[in-house]
């Protein structure tokens, strides 16, 4: 079995791989604020003499040490952050390689294939957009997350309540809420297909388009741009790049 890990800013998914690469235990914790006892109740009645490869990404350098300190203390298996793998067997990385995130390339590493093009969105604590020419990762795009922005806006304007960001049919909004979901909806909308198209009038090339993240399932049918999801991009990723521990 794999023991997989994405430990993002807001949020850490821990998952458990079987031998037929199928998640068969999944939890999702707050990545600063997690509990120990979170990472307890999802160990208990694991064999840890079936886990033959322990892997995570993590943009959360603290996190990532608490939880491999948790893990090592159960098993003599080492834990491996993906970085400290060679990845040029799956890609080119043509980017500062220390400051792009794990996460963004385990995204890049599910889908490589030499004669396709992609452009991976990914709606989490920012909106990256990360583009992939064959098995050549490119680089991309860091834009305010939704979930974030909102948040802000309403921490920073005193009639501004909490909204829940919902698809809105009409662009002009009759109150408040209806005018900030507007704002949101449409606005990121516009983000997306604009950004999508930059990338192709820049590099000439066609892609293929994977939305993954939060509220990838209220855009996909929502953007001009003909789209795919896969909420398991990342956690694929960390299945293909186990082949590289020996």
């Amino acid at each position: 079995m794999l023991l997989l890990g994405d430990i993002g800013n807001t949020d850490t998914k821990i998952c458990l791989i079987n031998d037929n690469l199928k998640i068969v235990k999944r939890v999702i914790i707050s990545s600063k604020k997690f509990k120990r006892g979170e990472l307890n109740s999802f160990f208990k009645h694991i064999d840890f003499n079936q886990i033959k490869k322990i892997l995570f990404c993590s943009v959360v350098p603290k996190t990532y040490k608490e939880i491999k300190k948790f893990i090592s203390k159960k098993t003599q298996t080492r834990c491996y952050e993906l970085k400290e793998l060679n990845l040029k067997s799956f890609l080119k990385i043509d980017v500062n390689y220390k400051q792009v995130g794990s996460d963004r390339l385990a995204n890049a590493i599910s889908l490589v294939d030499k004669r396709k093009n992609f452009i991976i969105l990914d709606f989490g604590t920012a909106t990256t957009f990360d583009v992939l020419i064959g098995n050549n990762y490119k680089g991309g795009i860091i834009s305010p997350g939704i979930e974030l922005s909102l948040k802000t806006l309403s921490d920073k304007a005193s009639l501004i309540p909490k909204i829940n960001l919902t698809k809105i049919s009409k662009v002009i909004g009759k109150d408040t809420i209806s005018a900030v979901r507007s704002g949101f909806f449409w606005g990121y909308a516009g983000l997306i297909d604009n950004v999508i198209n930059l990338i192709k009038k820049e590099t000439r090339k066609s892609f293929q388009v994977i939305l993954t993240g939060g509220f990838s399932e209220l855009f996909k049918n929502s953007i001009k741009t003909k789209v795919k999801q896969d909420i398991n991009i990342t956690i694929n990723g960390l299945i293909r790049s186990s082949r590289l521990i020996k």
